[in-house]
């Protein structure tokens, strides 16, 4: 992806405004076995949204039924959360949370973090990447030369090919096996000069284990953890984060800002827009782009208008000191979306190659200790994960998925093009744990998520209806929790997340120097 200096700064804020507008919530269709009478007991009103967000729905008999029609893409946009899960699941005021935190970094497979976990964990059910996984110098070439599946050489890589092209050529029709290929000799415009070397496709299949990030793997071994959680789709940063915030693309799959000016609440194009709407309240903690004003005027006219302007005690948009304050003081807002600092360098906090990821790790594991000591905590859900994999090496083949709709991908290079397809399938896993009070102790879900699970849990804690039909018939997470004999009142004591001194300047060495003359 071909960035500016500008764009760079303000990456971590465009993924929130790429998508247009959708019609208006449409009519529900029913498919369910049985009235659930107390369905709209303890509902959640609020004079400003539409009555039907309140209405009273008929459940699934149980969850396997539900389940059953997720799996066929029964359910569409607008369908109310307790109309598409069982009736034993519990909704909005039956659930013990009150405060949902999403933490999710950038660009790293479940292989590469978390393929070597059943030995740490001392287990042997976490699907992971076979030993002597490698992948072939050319795909579908006859006795091409093999590159293995191996231990990280360094804590930085050189960025690696992530755009739709590129993913679609690792997934390579199931054969998980287009990772050295798409990346050997790649190199994202705008990110600082390597050598070729530091360009070796052999750096898309390095894993690391909890030699390298020691508190991710005592985190996931102390928590619950998804083993078959996926990106959104087979493609980059933007429209992946895009289904977690609307549930949908709009046909987007590259990096689009979007002039919101014009789009009013009617419109209910976002999640953001849902929880203003229910009267729920909502904050992105986010260090390293400029005041809101700014912002708003590079993405468009319309931003102010729809979350507001100002600087940062804005009440949507607010640095990381606040959110440490307002944890402290359990003032945190219902919903909290933390993103770490991007930097095109080594010192980034979101782990996008090529920052040290022990940086990320360090910035994570400080965010989890701060809601931990928190006066929120017991009635607290923290889910981390990362955005898209990267580019970097998982051998599980994605799944079919339902279609958030009936608009197609905007495929606009001649590489993207050479790989036509639509929305219809997720993308590559990537690592994903479930941090609570009620979070199963050392859990592991074989169930099949993406990031629209998060988007779902989120409207059926608060009562809000999908935002497609992709949310629509997305499982809400509900395996990982244990709300009658929650485990974690008291949180654990987790190992340190070092940060090794000498790797980390080598990484700033590598990647932070001046190019020579005429390399660019």
């Amino acid at each position: 992806m071909v960035m500016s200096p500008m764009t760079m700064l303000f990456r971590p804020l465009f993924p929130l405004l790429a998508l247009v507008s959708i019609a208006a919530t449409g009519a529900c269709a029913a498919s369910a076995e049985s009235a659930d009478p107390t369905a709209a007991e303890g509902a959640l009103t609020d004079q400003s949204v539409p009555a039907e967000w309140d209405r009273t729905v008929t459940r699934p008999a149980n969850e396997g039924a539900a389940s059953q029609l997720r799996s066929t893409c029964a359910f569409k946009r607008g369908a109310m959360p307790a109309e598409t899960l069982g009736s034993e699941i519990p909704v909005d005021r039956a659930i013990p949370i009150e405060t949902v935190v999403v933490v999710m970094q950038e660009n790293r497979s479940f292989d590469s973090y978390f393929g070597h976990l059943n030995k740490y964990a001392h287990r042997t059910d976490i699907e992971s990447a076979p030993d002597d996984a490698s992948n072939p110098e050319q795909v579908n070439v006859p006795g091409s030369p093999r590159h293995p599946y191996q231990h990280a050489k360094m804590l930085c890589i050189s960025d690696t090919n992530h755009e739709w092209d590129g993913s679609h050529l690792e997934y390579n029709g199931g054969k998980m096996d287009g990772f050295f290929q798409a990346n050997h000799g790649f190199a994202e415009s705008g990110q600082p000069y390597v050598s070729d070397a530091a360009k070796n496709g052999e750096r898309a299949l390095w894993w690391y284990d909890e030699r390298d990030i020691p508190f991710y793997y005592d985190l996931a071994a102390t928590f619950g953890i998804g083993d078959h959680y996926h990106s959104s789709l087979l493609g980059p940063t933007y429209p992946n984060r895009d289904f977690l915030y609307g549930a949908t693309s709009r046909g987007v799959t590259t990096g689009h800002s979007v002039d919101l000016k014009g789009l009013g609440p009617d419109k209910n194009i976002l999640l953001f827009d849902e929880l203003s709407r229910r009267g729920i309240t909502w904050t992105i903690y986010v260090d390293g782009f400029p005041h809101i004003p700014r912002v708003g005027a590079f993405v468009g006219a319309g931003f102010g208008t729809r979350w507001g302007t100002g600087d940062e005690y804005n009440t949507h948009f607010a640095p990381m000191y606040r959110f440490n304050s307002d944890a402290k003081n359990g003032t945190l807002p219902q919903v909290v979306f933390v993103d770490g600092n991007i930097s095109e360098d080594a010192r980034g906090e979101d782990e996008h190659p090529p920052s040290d990821i022990q940086t990320g790790q360090k910035f994570v594991s400080e965010t989890i200790n701060t809601l931990f000591a928190s006066p929120q905590w017991k009635s607290l859900a923290i889910f981390f994960t990362y955005d898209e994999h990267g580019g970097i090496y998982d051998h599980v083949a994605p799944p079919k998925a339902c279609a958030p709709d009936d608009i197609a991908p905007v495929l606009e290079s001649d590489e993207d093009r050479a790989y036509p397809g639509g929305f219809d399938r997720l993308g590559v896993r990537v690592p994903f744990v479930v941090v609570s009070p009620f979070a199963k102790r050392s859990f592991v879900s074989h169930k099949t998520y993406d990031h629209t699970s998060i988007t779902r849990f989120i409207e059926t804690k608060f009562k809000i209806p999908a935002l497609s039909n992709r949310d629509a018939n997305a499982d809400p997470l509900f395996d990982f929790f244990d709300f009658d004999h929650p485990p974690f009142m008291t949180p654990p004591h987790l190992a340190e997340a070092t940060v090794d001194a000498a790797r980390y300047r080598d990484c700033v060495d590598l990647f932070d120097p001046p190019p020579p003359d005429n390399n660019r």
